[in-house]
């Protein structure tokens, strides 16, 4: 399957009405309660349903169909290839490139009738191109830079199994394990084995450390060996000569340049490349002879010629390219953005003439054979914001456009970013110190993160300098997304590398030239001292301010005249050389958070300072993070409606006594009269709407507000009402709801003028307010979330991704520990706080690392960082640093040696780290930066306190520093000698943030995707969710984290609606995906590899789904110990396969596994404990161990009888079963009696002794995984979607409590799906 595999398959929506005809009948509900996902960005918004017609009607102008051209290559015979309109003549070109037989061509043309087709232009616009046309592939003469192309491709053939790239985190290349356990791809072997004879030969016992309870946590399956990556060798050597380039006389000739190889005959041979070719010269590593040598093998390709020179190259090459072929598109294609990963064998280090290439070019793309050919990044990021983007077809060009500029341009300022770290840029100011140097490097501009010439010395020096970089980066992805046409941000991305933050951005033109005094038109360079505006800045940023909620505001400059300004004063407006307007240092976009700025004379609310806030904290840039201004403004909205329906209830109250009927306003019509009447009897207990839950009426509340807005205040009346309601939220208008930050307040240098100070103090308030809203409403409704697992964090980032969607910044950590300290559930929120306390303890480490290893030599880099692992992590008390021994050093210079170091004094300082003193400066750092008490001295103490685990800990650590270290088993606890040694230590990556730009119109239809399948309609949500990724693939290419949730989706939808082969193909892309977008061992990989082990099982794949199911238990092992309510579900599957496979004992040591935990983290009275109750009894019944059957049945029973009451039919279902077991126990023990009686002449009736049948065991699997599938008619069908309505409707109206629980939907009364 190859990539064009992926283009052509065109998810064409039509291939999802041909459901089964006998599935007809049935709906299915989906309860998302089973597993709650981690979709990461893809959580519904809320704002409107984009699959609206205008939409749809654009979508059929791409939906051009496909059609095959015939394509004649030499040498081979012709075949069809299917095209879609859409493409350029280009990407047939990389289709040939990759398929098998036309892989080792790279310099031809296409031709059509004799003409040769344009490269860069659509199939649509190629006169004469229609269904079953032949194009030619015709050798072209090859130039220099062709030559270099075909070298490389010929290259990376070779190495297309080796997965040393992906270790070293460059090219995009990274690893995925998931062929390993279903031994290929899963498509084609579930229809080859047999079903039924699968039983007998599965090898079910999982390996020791996957059993419940063991304790040991191995790494080296973390990578388990792949036989694939056995290197076939098919070349020695491949280099360039040290000929090169060819002389004046040999150039004239057409030579092109010169190579050295070896092929594996050990011949040694030297080759001209040639404008026609490939041929054999004479010369020797010593002589120079360009002859060609007899016979000189002249091929067009370089595979050609070496095909006939060396039998093995010709055999080898053949196997390579089948394996290479056959492996999944997805394990080979290019991720947008570099993972890297943390664990990597020890790789041989092979000679390789193009990686020794690239590393001495600025080499970004294949456009860049030359250096000194450097790309314009200001100028392409600006260009592809500048794209039309009228309709759907011209918005998926730009986007797709801005997409891929701005990863190439990541990928570009990280290499950058390592150059000048580590000291192979010139600076831009070479004669001032280190600390204060600029660099330019491929047309990118990089700064330090220090706090040059004391810029932030009144906002905390240092830190503030190194906090601006990530809070500018929001600011332009904050910026970026409201993409307002005229207004151009920087290119930005932040690097953190060996200790140091490093800034790259995109050059403004001209601004080099220029002084920044002259060129800044808009705000401030001095923190607001002196002040200037512009009139076209006004109006741009105007249009920002209302999505980004930023006040207009004036202060006074420094001649005490005020200057109008609609952004903060630090963010400085400069017209660049090209006319266009730029906004740069956006670091204060968002307003300061009041909880860690303590300002003088200025009082928190008093729940907030309950909670001990404000707090100092190292510097004065803290800002609250866009999602909670976005939360906060929402929450007074709904306080906005409820006052004004309330006021009006009681106004109408009046009107309706008084009677005057004259009195009303022609304009109040009836139907607001009638949508009121509902509403009365719930405004009238207005206690429920204390901390934002909504009061039943808010539906109509909102039609209310929205007429009184329609009204444009002809009635007095309404006017009043609004102008209250707009007060008492604190709205900047008076005549509607608009809440908005100004995010100058509490700035040292800034002031205002006298006239606008009860704005400022409104103002003020507002921003107190948010502070509160922080500490009284998003942390505990982040707690109550994980207590209900609607969150569930598994590991560091997924904890932060859970805060960061409340608008909760990571500083709060200790703030959200403590809350559950003192929460009276805290024994459920164990998993939670288990894993706040790991990351709080890994960040500190890792502020406690950046420093320590600033100072340390690059020689040293290797022993420095086995040092601190090893303080970090080992018991050994005494842990010595070695000092890298000066092998290059002669004794006679050592003497002088001393002061040669960069910046004079002792670089080895780090080697005097002890444990102690590392443990103890955690524990401050925790202390100042985090304000939570660790009492720790060492790390066997905080693991044995909290339960931790040292191999998640040096996961997490190793993740945030960029550590790669080398896979074996480390002895964590021995106490006589280091876990670690240098050797142990492989590399140092670079941590990367930076914009990931979005596909705007796929999201929506994703959204709306989504919506539809809530309520229920699952076809049509089916094909909005692949019209989604369709558009996905149009903007993002094959491969993006978005697109794993699409196809995740999807393919729980193919499982539902009874394809389970589609869902298989889905899934498995989603996991590989998955593998390679976020990592093996991500808590969302883990999830994808549960649902594939689902889809496995269903079709019949059992081994492969016990395979899958044990590595997701090894991995989540690692990421999060056993003590999380996800194991339970994962356990609970892998019980119930091996139930279906026989294996009694060790399907009970699973589920029984699960029912402890979902005992402890559901509660015992829960509905999945009884679930879980009834899944170990069905073992036992298996076992024939009846009483044990009967116990645990009677648990689920009573739970059943408590929750549901007795009529419900699940109380029904195991009081039948409970007589069953009584009547099979009563059987057994007859025949027991009748053993003993008569001994062996006793007359026995045999008893049943049922193995489980599958039909039985998937159901139970579908049920746990909360897929419910409910047979239904048309009518029910009718009455469910009704019932799915009006449960929506309750929900809004927060009447939607318990009581539900006897309702359709069994397990857990929530419908969505992710």
């Amino acid at each position: 399957m190859g990539e064009k595999d992926l283009r052509s398959k065109g998810h064409s929506p039509l291939f999802f009405f041909l459901v089964p005809s006998e599935h007809s009948t049935e709906t299915a509900v989906m309860n998302g309660g089973g597993a709650p996902e981690h979709t990461g960005e893809l959580e519904p918004r809320q704002d409107g349903d984009a699959g609206d017609d205008s939409n749809e009607q654009e979508v059929i102008v791409i939906q051009d169909t496909g059609f095959n051209v015939k394509i004649q290559a030499p040498g081979t015979e012709p075949f069809d290839l299917q095209v879609s309109p859409q493409e350029m003549v280009q990407e047939i070109h990389q289709v040939l490139m990759d398929r098998e037989d036309t892989c080792h061509r790279t310099c031809f043309s296409l031709q059509l009738d004799g003409n040769v087709l344009d490269n860069f232009a659509e199939l649509k616009s190629i006169e004469g191109l229609q269904e079953g046309s032949q194009l030619k592939v015709v050798e072209e003469p090859y130039t220099v830079r062709e030559a270099r192309i075909h070298v490389r491709h010929i290259r990376d053939l070779l190495k297309s199994l080796d997965p040393s790239d992906a270790y070293n985190g460059v090219d995009c290349n990274s690893l995925s394990f998931l062929s390993i356990f279903t031994e290929g791809d899963l498509g084609d072997s579930g229809r080859r084995k047999k079903k039924g004879s699968e039983l007998e030969q599965i090898d079910c016992t999982p390996p020791e450390h996957i059993l419940p309870g063991s304790k040991e946590r191995p790494l080296m399956p973390l990578q388990p060996p792949n036989n694939d990556w056995k290197p076939m060798q098919c070349l020695k050597v491949l280099t360039m000569s040290g000929w090169n380039p060819p002389p004046g006389n040999r150039k004239m000739h057409g030579d092109l340049m010169y190579l050295y190889m070896v092929t594996v005959e050990e011949r040694h041979i030297s080759v001209t490349a040639s404008s026609r070719g490939f041929y054999l010269n004479q010369s020797t590593t010593y002589t120079f002879n360009p002859k060609p040598a007899n016979p000189s093998f002249l091929s067009h390709s370089l595979v050609e010629l070496l095909s006939q020179i060396s039998p093995a190259f010709k055999k080898n090459f053949s196997a390579l390219q089948k394996k290479r072929v056959q492996r999944h598109p997805f394990e080979r294609i290019a991720t947008p953005f570099q993972v890297y990963s943390w664990t990597a064998p020890q790789v041989d280090h092979a000679m390789d003439c193009v990686r020794a290439e690239d590393a001495y070019t600025s080499r970004l793309g294949y456009e860049e054979h030359i250096p000194g050919q450097t790309r314009d990044w200001n100028e392409e990021l600006q260009t592809t914001r500048e794209l039309a983007r009228k309709n759907l077809p011209e918005r998926l060009l730009r986007e797709r456009a801005i997409f891929k500029v701005h990863s190439d341009f990541a990928a570009a300022a990280t290499r950058g970013a390592m150059a000048v770290i580590d000291g192979n840029v010139m600076a831009i100011n070479p004669g001032e110190e280190t600390r204060m140097q600029m660099f330019i490097w491929n047309n990118i501009f990089f700064s330090l993160g220090f706090d040059v010439r004391d810029h932030y010395r009144e906002l905390g020096g240092d830190a503030a300098a190194h906090a601006a970089p990530t809070n500018d980066l929001n600011g332009v992805r904050a910026y970026g997304a409201v993409d307002v046409e005229g207004l151009y941000t920087l290119g930005t991305v932040v690097v953190d590398y060996r200790g140091y933050r490093v800034t790259a951005q995109s050059i403004i033109p001209g601004i080099l030239e220029r002084e920044q005094e002259q060129s800044v038109i808009y705000g401030s360079i001095d923190f607001g001292k002196t002040v200037v505006s512009h009139s076209k800045y006004l109006e741009l940023l105007d249009k920002t301010s209302r999505p980004l909620k930023v006040q207009r505001h004036d202060v006074l400059n420094e001649k005490d005249e005020a200057v109008q300004l609609c952004s903060s004063v630090e963010c400085k407006g400069i017209i660049g050389n090209d006319g266009r307007h730029y906004i740069l240092d956006l670091l204060r976009t968002f307003p300061p958070d009041l909880n860690f700025l303590p300002v003088e004379g200025e009082e928190l609310p008093p729940e907030t300072q309950k909670q001990g806030f404000p707090r100092l904290h190292r510097h004065r840039l803290a800002c609250l993070r866009q999602e909670l201004i976005e939360a906060f403004v929402e929450h007074r909205y709904l306080l906005f409606m409820k006052m004004a329906a309330l006021q009006l209830m009681q106004h109408k109250a009046n009107k309706d006594s008084t009677k005057t009927n004259g009195v009303e306003s022609p304009s109040t019509t009836t139907a607001t009269e009638d949508s009121l009447e509902p509403v009365v009897n719930g405004v009238s207990e207005p206690e429920g709407t204390q901390n934002g839950q909504t009061i039943p009426g808010l539906a109509q509340a909102k039609e209310l507000a929205e007429s009184l807005v329609a009204e444009d205040g002809s009635d007095p009346k309404s006017r009043e009402v609004v102008l209250n309601a707009c007060k008492a939220v604190g709205s900047i208008s008076n005549t509607s709801f608009d809440i908005r930050f100004n995010p100058d307040l509490f700035s040292p240098g800034v002031r205002f003028p006298e006239e606008s100070t009860d704005d400022i103090q409104k103002q003020k308030q507002l921003l107190k307010d948010a502070a509160a809203f922080v500490v009284s409403c998003q942390v505990p409704s982040l707690v109550k979330d994980c207590l209900d697992h609607s969150a569930l964090p598994m590991d560091g980032a997924t904890l932060a991704e859970a805060l960061h969607q409340r608008g909760i910044n990571i500083r709060y950590l200790g703030t959200v520990l403590e809350f559950v300290e003192k929460t009276p559930a805290k024994a459920k929120l164990e998993h939670f706080y288990r894993i706040g306390i790991c990351e709080l303890i890994t960040r500190c480490a890792k502020h406690f690392f950046k420093t320590y290893l600033q100072g340390v030599e690059l020689s040293a880099l290797s022993a420095a960082v086995s040092h601190f692992l090893n303080c970090f992590l080992s018991s050994f008390p005494d842990a010595v640093a070695h000092l890298p021994p000066d092998e290059l050093v002669s004794r006679r210079k050592n003497r002088k040696r001393r002061n040669r170091v960069p910046g004079g004094g002792d670089n080895t300082a780090w080697a005097s780290l002890t444990p102690s003193e590392l443990w103890k400066s955690i524990a401050a750092e925790a202390q100042s930066y985090y304000h939570f008490t660790l009492q720790c001295e060492g790390v066997d103490q905080v693991v044995e306190k909290h339960g931790l685990q040292k191999i998640t800990l040096l996961r997490e650590i190793s993740i945030k520093t960029g550590i790669q270290i080398l896979i074996k088993e480390y002895n964590f606890d021995s106490r006589h000698k280091p876990a670690f040694t240098e050797e142990d230590i492989l590399n140092i990556f670079p941590v990367v943030k930076h914009v990931n730009p979005k596909a705007s119109d796929a999201f929506h239809f994703f959204q709306s995707g989504q919506a539809k399948v809530q309520q229920g309609f699952l076809k049509e949500g089916c094909e909005l969710i692949n019209e989604a990724l369709n558009l996905f693939n149009n903007v993002y290419g094959a491969m993006h984290v978005e697109i794993c949730a699409c196809l995740r989706l999807l393919a729980r939808l193919n499982y539902i609606m009874g394809d389970h082969q589609e869902a298989l193909s889905n899934q498995q892309k989603a996991v590989l995906m998955s593998e390679r977008a976020l990592g093996i061992e991500h808590p969302n990989t883990i999830q994808e590899y549960m649902h594939l082990a689902l889809y496995c099982f269903a079709n019949g794949q059992l081994s492969t789904a016990l395979k899958l199911l044990y590595r997701a238990r090894y991995l989540m092992l690692m990421v999060c110990g056993e003590d999380h309510p996800e194991m339970a579900l994962l356990d609970s599957n892998i019980g119930l396969v091996l139930h279906g496979v026989m294996e009694y004992e060790l399907s009970l040591r699973f589920l029984e596994n699960a029912l402890t935990i979902n005992t402890k983290y559901h509660g015992s009275r829960s509905l999945k404990v009884a679930l879980s109750n009834h899944l170990v009894a069905r073992v036992y019944e298996s076992k024939a161990e009846f009483r044990s059957a009967l116990q645990h049945e009677k648990e689920g029973y009573t739970i059943y009888k408590n929750q549901v009451g007795e009529a419900h039919e699940k109380t029904k279902e195991s009081s039948e079963y409970l007589k069953y077991l009584t009547q099979q126990a009563v059987a057994l023990q007859r025949t027991m009696n009748e053993i003993y009686k008569n001994g062996s002449n006793a007359s026995i009736t045999p008893l049943k002794f049922t193995a489980p049948s599958m039909a039985s065991v998937l159901e139970q699997l579908n049920i746990i995984n909360g897929i419910i599938f409910i047979p239904l008619s048309q009518k029910d069908l009718e009455t469910l979607k009704a019932e799915v309505q009006r449960r929506q409707q309750l929900q809004e109206s927060g009447k939607f409590e318990e009581q539900t629980a006897d309702g359709l939907l069994e397990l857990d009364d929530k419908i969505p799906i992710d």
